[in-house]
């Protein structure tokens, strides 16, 4: 456990967070692996985890006639924001490209330690807010691109 908390400690979504609440935290952690090809979530199915990369890519995908990669999710980043939300599902795929490695954080063990520690809550908020922004933000130039709008 000491090892994922001193990797938490040191992964920039959780910079700044208390010792106490990196305690918390790690207490719903686990290492998981996704092989180039793996699905880590599908779009639909229930959204139960967090997911902080540790190495490897990950792609975001909608799904038409064939799978549209949105956003590459890569190390030092985070996946999944659909734990916090009712009503806790996936609204995209996730795919490993490549061999990945992860923390995946139980996201009712959050939520629970989120509803007894509401500094804690409103600080993991604030930063899944901040990755919810940024890929909006993301996807909208990929729009316009896309459509070949010039802002």
């Amino acid at each position: 456990m000491e090892d994922l908390k001193s990797y938490l400690a040191e992964h920039p979504f959780f910079t700044g967070l208390s010792p106490d609440h990196l305690d918390l935290i790690v207490g719903c952690a686990s290492n998981v692996r996704f092989n180039a090809g793996d699905y880590v979530f599908n779009e639909g199915q229930p959204a139960d985890k967090f997911y902080v990369i540790r190495q490897g890519k990950v792609a975001l995908q909608i799904h038409d006639r064939q799978p549209m990669t949105i956003e590459t999710i890569t190390d030092g980043e985070v996946l999944g924001w659909s734990w916090l939300l009712p009503p806790y599902r996936w609204h995209f795929d996730a795919q490993a490209l490549t061999l990945t490695r992860a923390l995946a954080l139980d996201g009712k063990c959050l939520r629970e330690k989120c509803e007894k520690d509401p500094k804690l809550g409103y600080e993991l908020f604030k930063r899944v807010a901040a990755v919810m922004m940024q890929r909006l933000q993301s996807t909208r130039l990929q729009l316009l691109d896309m459509y070949n709008v010039h802002v």
